[in-house]
């Protein structure tokens, strides 16, 4: 009986949790809806309104462009030609090509492109940017109006609209076009609007779109133009006098939130619709996810009250122990599973845990040996010798001068070189192949720079008995020819030298070449330490970590000034 009265006492508690918490969402979510809703009602309006300003911004930048070039003196002085001919004298001409130098570059410096026209009563002619032409003076002139002009172009989906403005000289002639000596129009097509509107969906509106009930649409390139025909029509059964609207419509089933606002420059209705349901849909889903979780809690406590202490916590307080011996190095500790529960198992799993804890730490030393291992060997096959071209380069030029000796002595010399390095499979090879390898690699490089020199001064007791990793001396060597003596003119000497002491082997290869400084010399010593990076090469970083995963810490690559002139490249290591 008292645990019956505890279990209730707990289920009590959780439900007097539970109420408030389910109060106080339900509260929350209302408020949060409706912040939401006014919240984006007010960004998309504001953005909306940034958006119109710009095109606003653009189109006052196109009307005031007439007004600037009618009083250019050479536009001005255009107005003032009469011909006796039917053709342009040479003054005329001349004019004429500095009027469009000024409209190109007029042109150019606007966002939109555009085009401009400047007609000349007293000529009969109009001057464009790639023409000068006639023109039909009766059709223009009832085309002259104040303000923006707007013409449909084209038919479904390729429809456009052409906007122009007129600006005349004098400007009463707007009430008399009879009277004009000089008339400038401006013309650019929607799809600059078009354009803009697309990279204002980009930017994360949903569908925006211009509507002008007397003239029509203009979409954005991936609208959906049935849905758009659809809520023009809703729209057009509303009031869209007011400057903004922001309202929400019903279509096909489908709530909308639908922000307006209208250009006072053109007169035309910027529009952008967002679906409610991808507003509330996360909301909606929350809540779902959220009542489904108060049940699913409510049922579960209930359950977990009733076994929490015979099925759980008595149990939980054995494995503790268990694990706390454990944590002191007793791996003798074993746990006696009971019954067919969830414990059970647990309990199995622990003895079985313990029991192969010694075997996975064998197996993970052996891993990381393996790892190291692999590692050695992808360093290893990274290095590879960099004067292929040139050793075929110096074949074809002696074998042209039938020098065939040097032709068979560089061929034999690199096919030597060739057969250890793509041979090579062992991690360590006598320090006497490694230096009959360079010796190669030397002969070589001594074919084509006959000023080259090398020595060799190992003691005999380092060639009998030393092993070394293979390909570690060559970089060193290939590096002292190419950036020390190659780039260096004069003679050229590479000598190679080492010992063995109670500290350690050491290996030297030092050059007379052009050497480094100081402060180069720091910054490629810290380089070897560091992660590879883009601008330097594998080959000393290679050593450098190749040393270090066989020998360890304290092993590795010193870089230093060579008593020669050059640099040196100490290898050191310990004995293993």
């Amino acid at each position: 009986m008292p645990k019956y009265n505890f279990f209730k006492k707990i289920i009590l508690m959780i439900l007097m949790m539970l109420i408030p918490i389910v109060g106080l969402y339900f509260y929350s979510n209302q408020t949060t809806t409706d912040v939401l809703k006014s919240e984006l009602n007010k960004s998309n309006e504001s953005q909306l309104t940034f958006f119109q300003s710009q095109v606003n911004m653009n189109f006052d930048l196109l009307s005031i462009l007439p007004n600037q070039l009618i009083h250019d003196p050479d536009i001005s002085s255009f107005r003032d030609i009469y011909l006796n001919e039917p053709y342009l004298n040479l003054d005329a001409i001349t004019l004429v090509k500095r009027i469009q130098e000024k409209l190109s570059l007029q042109q150019s410096s606007l966002n939109w492109k555009s085009e401009l026209f400047i007609y000349s009563p007293s000529l009969s002619r109009v001057v464009s940017l790639n023409d000068v032409k006639s023109y039909n003076d009766a059709d223009l002139k009832q085309m002259i109006s104040p303000g923006w002009q707007v013409t449909p172009q084209g038919e479904g989906n390729e429809e456009t609209f052409q906007f122009s403005m007129f600006t005349v000289s004098p400007y009463s002639a707007f009430l008399d076009p009879q009277d004009a000596n000089l008339i400038i129009e401006i013309r650019f097509n929607s799809r600059s609007l078009e354009e803009m509107l697309d990279k204002f969906k980009s930017d994360g509106r949903r569908d925006p779109f211009y509507y002008r009930k007397d003239l029509g649409v203009i979409y954005n390139h991936t609208s959906d133009r049935n849905l758009v025909a659809q809520l023009i029509q809703e729209l057009e059964e509303s009031d869209l006098q007011q400057d903004r609207v922001h309202r929400r419509v019903e279509l096909s089933g489908e709530s909308y939130m639908v922000n307006i606002v209208l250009s006072e420059t053109t007169g035309w209705y910027l529009i952008d619709y967002m679906p409610l349901s991808e507003i509330m849909h996360p909301i909606e889903q929350s809540n779902l996810l959220f009542y489904i979780a108060i049940g699913a809690l409510l049922l579960m406590s209930s359950v977990s009250s009733y076994m929490l202490y015979a099925q759980v916590q008595v149990p939980m307080m054995k494995l503790v122990h268990s694990f706390q011996l454990l944590k002191n190095g007793d791996y003798s500790v074993r746990m006696v599973p009971r019954g067919n529960s969830e414990f059970s198992f647990v309990f199995t799993r622990f003895n079985s845990m313990v029991a192969q804890i010694q075997e996975l730490f064998e197996k993970v030393y052996l891993e990381k040996i393996h790892v190291r291992e692999a590692r050695l060997k992808q360093l290893q096959s990274q290095i590879n010798p960099h004067f292929f071209y040139n050793c075929f380069s110096f074949i074809s030029s002696m074998a042209k001068l039938k020098n065939y000796h040097a032709v068979v002595a560089m061929s034999q010399n690199l096919s030597n070189y060739y057969r250890y390095t793509t041979r090579q499979e062992r991690e360590v090879v006598p320090l006497t192949e490694e230096i009959a390898f360079v010796t190669n690699y030397l002969e070589i490089q001594k074919m084509r720079m006959s000023r080259l020199d090398y020595s060799v001064d190992l003691p005999p007791e380092m060639l009998k008995q030393l092993d070394i990793p293979s390909l570690i001396i060559q970089p060193l060597v290939e590096n002292a020819v190419i950036h020390g003596i190659e780039s260096n003119a004069g003679p050229g000497l590479v000598r190679i030298t080492g010992q063995m002491d109670e500290q350690g082997i050491t290996l030297i290869v030092e050059d007379n070449g052009k050497g480094m400084k100081e402060r180069e010399l720091l910054s490629l010593q810290y380089k070897l330490t560091r992660p590879v990076e883009g601008e330097m090469g594998y080959g000393l970083w290679n050593i450098q970590q190749r040393m270090q995963l066989r020998y360890g810490e304290g092993s590795g690559l010193t870089l230093c000034d060579s008593e020669l002139g050059g640099l040196k490249a100490i290898l050191f290591w310990k004995f293993v």
